[in-house]
């Protein structure tokens, strides 16, 4: 189950955030989000957890905890939709 987590301090790295999950189970991918330019963090990054449970676990505990000021917010991340993919719009024949 991938989970997305939000308002994560800037300094903290892939490793501490990985950690900080792994406390609950298995920590298949971690990602910190960041820019492409500066190559500062974003704030923001995905957990893939191969066990649902765990996931959710860890989404339950974890969200609204405080990490070096910030509270963060853990969800279940959304399945990334596609926007070339839409249908074709209706035509009056």
């Amino acid at each position: 189950m991938k989970l997305l987590v939000r308002n994560l301090p800037r300094s903290l790295t892939e490793a501490d955030l990985k950690e900080l999950f792994e406390g609950y189970g298995v920590v298949q991918s971690c990602d910190i989000v960041v820019d492409s330019k500066t190559g500062v963090s974003k704030g923001f990054g995905f957990i893939e957890m191969p066990k649902p449970g765990d996931a959710k676990a860890a989404a339950k505990s974890l969200n609204g905890k405080d990490i070096s000021g910030n509270k963060i917010r853990v969800k279940k991340a959304e399945a990334k939709t596609d926007a070339t993919s839409s249908p074709e719009p209706a035509t009056d024949d």
